[in-house]
């Protein structure tokens, strides 16, 4: 059987790092499955018959990068403080002194312009001809080290110089600004407390939050974060989940209600009851979902890795050419020589390899953020090219309880129904019942004794001394008599989509009560936001076509109603034929169609099969985050396309200017970096961008 190793790798510089060790250690025997996440560091394989850790280990750090098993979260460092960082303020001192001495002593310039150049080569001459020892000859570093060499061979000692300094300062900056995309993430960590009141008997002890254990009490005192997940056992209080859901609003919790980890109590004090051990809160399952899915390449990112294989030694290849074929034909060869070096340089693939990951990565990172959980590029990618959205209705484009909208009165006031209706039902975990109890909160219900249920068809009671039935229509039609104006009402009611109950007192017809499972608040917005962005919508629905008729009618959008789990699954693959579909449900019956769907998105506070199953998770549970999901995904796209189109744009350009003899190699290695800054920053601006809905 496989053994599953976790591994953090330390060095990294830009996505192009992590080709090179995944194509390092997949080489190995006996190794598989591996993936490596830039963002978080962590390399993740399966080792079997014939491989072994020491192995995987010792390529990587042939490499030139540290690892190590520890895979706690690597402290982040100052510029100055990493090894790169310390390179650079080496280069450049010996640039700084090389140049003061080619003045003193010019007739040595040169010499000392070298041996400034070779000493902060080293290290990348080091890793460059390490990456070639185990297959992987066509890489960054080696590309810098054949131009500085060539540089030098041909008397222009002092650009090599220049050369190598900036190529660091790059490299630094690239890592700078992954750092600050891994920490935008890594920062939810830091969002559980790490000690919590612990109640024992009649005395609370404060613990570390991470030795909670299942069924342990635990208090919260006002304006403390809530350290482990959990339900309310005590009190009641305002909850700001904005760090969590993103829901700017704090929500009003009651005894029996969830509670995040991460979360702060800003009324009361309250006590929960840990229902997640640490490893296993929300933020933890948000920080695994996001890292599981940066480690996931879209179908862009993968075409790129391709291209590049190719690529760069193409970029080789055509460097070699021009410096040494126009000398064939009697050209000058230190020029064309000057000139092949400066295409090395410009042709570094760094700014196109890293043009799909960063912005992934933002993207991903600020979905994170707002409440939308994307497990990977390739489902981020996916989603803007939707053309047909599929909704479930119960718990996704509804509440998922039904609620009274109406209270009719034949006889008598609304009050005096709703409390004799409300005593009967209370007690019964029907959701109707549920529905008229809520209705009648705060009012004074009467004792009630011998009741009983009606075969299916309602509960009948007696309510201080009056004999009270709530029931279908349909059976108080058995035993009693409903006005033809009655009936109307009902069937008017019932054409809505609302189920009745209609309430009998001693055998009379008080009136009728009116309940339907109510759109979200902002199904309707939504709806016609996603008409603007030229999608079409779709409901999906197993309840009874009036029901659906009703609501689709409120939507503006199609309805097939009366639907199976089978009868979804065919529905999703004919919507199929006409585009990629996205289905958003929330229910074990809608599994088989988030699977099928193109993109599977699926309500946060839906069942486990569902969260699984689907490509995406909504922790809002507003249907307003699937239009921004959709734009978080189209803004990204065109972010990745605007990285590839300065990538290639300033290689092209420069290209042109080095054949007419404008660029110097350090122009050239200034245009490599400078566009791999420039698509770091352009990826960065993802992490502020707020997703329309």
């Amino acid at each position: 059987m496989a053994e599953h190793l976790i591994l953090n790798v330390e060095g990294m510089d830009c996505p192009s790092c992590t080709n090179k060790i995944e194509s390092a250690v997949c080489a190995l025997p006996g190794v598989g499955n591996v993936s490596l996440n830039y963002s978080s560091q962590k390399l993740k394989l399966e080792i079997g018959v014939g491989g072994d850790a020491a192995s995987v280990k010792m390529v990587i750090r042939k490499l030139g990068y540290k690892v190590r098993e520890n895979v706690a979260p690597i402290a982040p460092k100052r510029w100055f403080e990493t090894s790169k960082g310390r390179l650079v303020i080496a280069a450049g001192a010996i640039l700084a002194v090389a140049t003061v001495l080619s003045v003193l002593v010019p007739a040595y310039a040169g010499y000392v312009f070298a041996a400034g150049a070779l000493l902060a080569l080293a290290p990348l001459a080091k890793k460059a001809f390490s990456a070639a020892r185990v297959g992987q000859p066509f890489t960054i570093e080696m590309l810098v080290v054949i131009a500085v060499i060539g540089a030098i061979m041909i008397e222009e000692s002092a650009e090599a110089s220049v050369v190598v300094f900036l190529f660091l300062i790059g490299e630094v900056l690239e890592a700078a600004a992954a750092a600050k995309a891994r920490a935008s993430v890594s920062a939810l960590a830091d969002l559980v407390p790490k000690s919590a009141f612990l109640v024992q008997g009649d005395s609370i002890v404060e613990v570390e939050a991470n030795t909670l254990s299942l069924g342990d009490i635990i208090e919260v005192r006002p304006g403390g974060r809530v350290p482990a997940d959990g339900t309310l056992t005590m009190g009641e209080s305002a909850i700001d989940e904005a760090a969590i859901t993103g829901e700017s609003m704090p929500r009003h919790k009651t005894l029996g209600d969830s509670v995040f980890a991460g979360s702060i109590n800003t009324d009361s004090l309250i006590r929960l009851e840990v229902t997640q051990a640490a490893e296993n809160n929300m933020i933890s399952k948000i920080l695994q979902m996001v890292e599981d899915a940066e480690a996931a390449k879209a179908p862009t990112a993968r075409f790129i890795e391709r291209f590049s294989t190719y690529y760069t030694p193409g970029v080789i290849a055509t460097a070699a050419l021009i410096a040494f074929l126009p000398p064939l034909f009697g050209a000058d060869l230190e020029t064309w020589v000057y000139k092949g070096l400066a295409i090395l340089l410009i042709g570094c693939p760094c700014a196109l390899v890293l043009s799909t990951p960063a912005a992934i990565t933002s993207g991903i990172s600020t979905g994170a953020r707002h409440g939308l959980l994307i497990k990977g590029g390739a489902v981020l990618e996916a989603i803007g090219k939707v053309r047909t959205v599929a909704f479930d209705k119960t718990g996704t484009l509804s509440a998922g309880a039904p609620k009274v909208t109406n209270i009719v009165p034949f006889i008598g006031t609304e009050t005096t129904m709703l409390k004799l209706a409300a005593a009967v039902e209370a007690g019964s975990s029907h959701p109707l019942a549920t529905a008229i109890t809520k209705c009648a909160e705060g009012l004074t219900l009467g004792a009630v004794t011998g009741s009983k249920a009606l075969r299916g068809q309602g509960v009948r009671a007696m309510v201080g001394n009056v004999d009270v039935v709530v029931a279908s229509p349909r059976y108080a039609a058995e035993i009693t008599s409903v006005s033809a104006k009655e009936a109307a009402q009902i069937e008017t009611f019932e054409e809505d989509g609302k189920t009745v109950a209609a309430v009998l007192a001693d055998g009379v017809l008080l009136g009728i009560i009116a309940m339907r499972d109510e759109l979200r608040e902002d199904a309707v917005s939504s709806m016609a936001t996603l008409k603007r962005m030229n999608i079409a919508a779709i409901m999906l629905t197993g309840d009874n076509a009036r029901t659906g008729k009703a609501l689709g009618a409120q939507l503006g959008i199609e309805v097939k109603a009366e639907l199976l789990p089978e009868d979804k699954l065919k529905a999703i693959e004919a919507l199929r034929v006409m585009g990629p579909v996205a289905m958003v449900g929330d229910g074990i019956n809608d599994a088989p169609a988030l699977a099928r769907a193109d993109v599977g998105i699926a309500m946060g506070g839906g069942t486990d099969v569902a969260l699984q199953t689907a490509d995406a998770a909504l922790l809002h549970q507003r249907v307003s985050d699937v239009p921004a999901l959709i734009d978080l995904s189209r803004a990204t796209m065109k972010n990745i396309y605007q990285n590839i189109s300065i990538a290639l744009g300033l290689k092209a350009v420069f290209l042109v200017t080095t054949l007419w003899g404008v660029t110097s190699l350090w122009m050239a290695i200034m245009a490599d970096t400078g566009a791999t800054v420039l698509v770091t920053l352009n990826a960065l601006r993802l992490l502020g961008y707020t997703p329309k809905r």
